[in-house]
């Protein structure tokens, strides 16, 4: 009644101040809390704290996604090693997509890139780049990365002499674009995290993989196959982050299959198989945004696809129709290059998308119906390890020992899904002795212990005793577990087979399978961190097929990671992860260590009374859905255009209310960029595989570039457009 008598004898002025000087306040506090969050936006990357409190049960989650493509001209592909595989433009682009999970004490980040695999020069750039921007919170301990394993990816992001080899050295525009990439889609997870739930969820996949060396396969214990239904994995795991509202943020998905549906005669950068699966998930959660665009980001990831093919039909003998040679891969006539396994569509795109769609309908149907919500505190453990000399307890009374590098003679006979050269064939445990001959002049011989060590693999290169001009393999390998709740990811830094990667499984989940770690579901994320080739099982390392002999430190592999990944669940479980040893750190090898083969490209030139941007060969003038518009432009070579992150050389628009509008670029799954050039001289075809789902009017296509050109000693690097002719676009189609 106090209150109310002394409010009675303020006047209406006095009560009209006492409102406005609340409303001002209001508007003050709400001006600082707009300019904090703006401040926090521009600044985000000096954060190193949690923005945000973790509600009890809950997690903090930030998804983030970035365009990692890099030149799409003269650079080798990275995945069949064959430096003549070199790209001549764009399929799809090339993303790397981000995850981020806290608890409120630990943090861990997972990142899944549309590349090879991770490097270890690679993943060192990133994190150099991440301590410069947010301190010690992103560390080799706690950051994941994973490639995709995608053959249609750039090569050049290595620093170790073997790889430099195939790819034709360390290709600065190629590893900067991905570096980049993987920065910025950190950056932005780390902006946008709040808080959030996490359900996991598994199911069986089956059409979707093959093993390409089951002689090999069967040489496991049949007591230990019979544990099994297949002898691929069929199992795909998913993780589904959603906001508290229950609003999907992402998904993170892995499955056993080499994205290799793109084969080796194509020479466009392409995201492949697991890519498409991707494109088709966020495609459908971002409506309304063109590809690499909206909030919604899915992550699919490999696993332990080392002998897990996606060309389902199988091998067969391209002159005859016949079956391979069982054990060897090859053709009476023809060898091992005419014993080519087959994808289920009627070429390779069409295999790719169908491959790309099984994945992404599975993992739709299991996102759909997740309900296994993770709860429980964040772990993680991670060591560096000397992989060259890891002694390794066999059982009760035996130890073995892991070697120095080297591939044997199969190496260089390829796989089903790629044959090599020469005569070199799959399942060789005698060597070529020409082979050695050649070896020995140019490289040297192996050392008798690297021999010993080795055996029964014939030594084709002994890359761990090669230094010049750095040393041709790493010997300083991560090993690495991130949990959260009752979830483990174990990263492991190569090709695990079908059967390693499940040795692995077991013995992780073992070792976790007590207290709050009780029922952990394990998974095997692969190509993550450093690329060490192949790990076979110990009965599989014997029949020498391509997977043995790319096992590079020797038949007891697979047992010395098993040890090692023993060690990491265990100090997880018992919490005593702060006692591990480190291990010894990898090399970073100065920039002038490293060789460039790549020469810059010549100056370009247009054809006579052309200049860059026109048309050369035009639409039609109308075309059904389900069919191809092409047209082709005079161009400059596309690496002149720089970094090309984010932007597009293909737009393929549409005439509506009185303006151009873009319904897809070079992103989209339906363009198609094919670049040729010769001497400087250069053209561009864009190809517009029409959907059924376009709709009726006018189109145009549109290309970008830049050409570069020399007045007076200086490089002049000018843009263009060129525009294709007005078409049609109508609705009857073809079935």
């Amino acid at each position: 009644m106090a209150r109310k008598n002394a409010l009675g004898r303020l006047s209406a002025l006095e009560i009209s101040l006492i409102v406005l000087f609340l409303l001002m306040t209001a508007v003050s506090v709400a001006l600082i809390i707009v300019l904090a969050l703006e401040w926090d936006s521009n600044k985000q990357s000096e954060t190193v704290e949690p923005t945000v409190d973790a509600p009890a049960n809950t997690y903090l989650i930030g998804v983030g996604r970035a365009d990692c493509t890099g030149p799409v001209a003269d650079i080798p592909l990275m995945g069949y090693a064959n430096s003549k595989q070199t790209a001549r433009g764009l399929h799809t682009r090339l993303f790397s997509r981000a995850f981020i999970i806290d608890d409120g004490n630990k943090r861990v980040l997972f990142v899944t890139a549309d590349i090879g695999m991770v490097s270890q020069r690679l993943r060192l750039e990133v994190l150099r780049e991440l301590k410069v921007k947010y301190g010690d919170l992103y560390r080799q301990d706690n950051v994941v990365m994973s490639g995709t394993h995608t053959h249609s990816g750039l090569g050049g992001y290595f620093q170790y002499t073997l790889f430099m080899i195939t790819s034709s050295g360390y290709i600065k525009p190629s590893i900067q674009a991905i570096v980049n990439g993987m920065v910025k889609s950190i950056d932005i997870a780390h902006r946008n995290i709040r808080p959030g739930r996490v359900f996991i969820n598994k199911g069986e996949l089956l059409d979707s993989n093959l093993n390409r060396s089951p002689h090999s396969y069967l040489n496991n214990p049949e007591e230990e196959r019979n544990s099994y239904e297949y002898n691929t994995d069929k199992q795909i795991v998913i993780m589904k982050f959603t906001d508290l509202d229950g609003d999907g943020m992402g998904l993170l998905s892995w499955f056993a299959v080499h994205p290799v549906s793109m084969n080796y005669t194509n020479r466009m950068v392409s995201s492949d198989n697991m890519g498409y699966a991707s494109y088709a998930f966020e495609q459908e959660k971002n409506i309304g945004f063109l590809p690499g665009e909206g909030l919604f980001v899915a992550g699919f990831s490999s696993s332990n696809l080392g002998d897990s093919s996606p060309n389902i039909r199988g091998p067969v003998c391209v002159d005859t129709g016949a079956k391979c040679d069982y054990l060897n891969s090859s053709c009476p006539i023809g060898g091992k290059k005419a014993c080519i396994a087959f994808g289920p569509g009627e070429d390779m795109f069409e295999s790719t998308r169908l491959i790309g769609e099984n994945i992404y309908k599975k993992a739709k149907e299991l996102y759909s119906s997740a309900s296994q919500e993770l709860h429980g505190s964040i772990n993680f453990a991670h060591q560096w390890v000397d992989m060259s000399d890891e002694t390794v307890q066999l059982n009760s009374t035996h130890t073995g020992r892991t070697c120095k590098p080297a591939l044997g003679h199969s190496f260089a006979a390829g796989t089903t899904d790629g044959g090599g050269e020469f005569n070199f064939i799959q399942g060789d445990t005698d060597g070529r002795p020409f082979w050695d001959f050649i070896r020995d002049l140019l490289v040297g011989p192996p050392s008798r212990a690297t021999k010993a060590c080795h055996r029964p693999k014939p030594i084709l290169f002994s890359t761990g005793e090669l230094n010049e001009p750095l040393p041709w393999h790493p010997n300083i390998v991560d090993v690495q577990i991130i949990t959260i709740g009752s979830f483990a990811i174990v990263a492991v830094p190569g090709e695990f087979t079908t059967m390693s990667g499940r040795r692995i499984r077991q013995a992780v989940k073992q070792e976790l399978d007590q207290g709050p770690f009780s029922n952990t579901e394990v998974v095997i994320a692969g190509l993550c961190n450093i690329y060490t080739h192949y790990i076979t099982t110990y009965e599989e390392y014997q029949i020498q097929r391509y997977e043995g002999a790319s096992t590079i430190f020797g038949p007891h592999t697979l047992s010395a990671y098993i040890q090692r990944f023993r060690g990491l669940a265990k100090a997880i479980a018992q919490g005593t992860v702060g006692d591990l040893p480190k291990g010894p750190e990898p090399p970073f090898f100065d920039d002038d260590k490293l060789f460039n083969l790549i020469k810059d490209p010549v100056e370009d030139e247009a054809p006579v009374n052309t200049t860059f941007g026109d048309v050369l060969e035009q639409v039609s003038s109308v075309y059904k859905v389900g069919e191809v518009a092409s047209v082709t432009f005079v161009a400059g070579n596309p690496r002149h255009s720089g970094d090309i992150r984010d932007k597009t050389f293909v737009t393929v628009e549409m005439f509506h209310n009185g303006m151009w509008e873009i319904v897809h670029t070079d992103a989209s799954w339906e363009t198609r960029f094919h670049w040729e050039g010769d001497k400087g001289l250069s053209n561009a075809t864009i190809e517009w595989y029409i959907p059924r789902s376009a709709k009726t009017g006018t189109y145009r296509i549109q290309y970008f570039g830049h050409y570069k050109q020399i007045q007076d000693n200086q490089t002049i690097i000018s843009p263009y457009v060129g525009s294709s002719d007005t078409f049609k676009v109508t609705k009857s189609f073809y079935y």
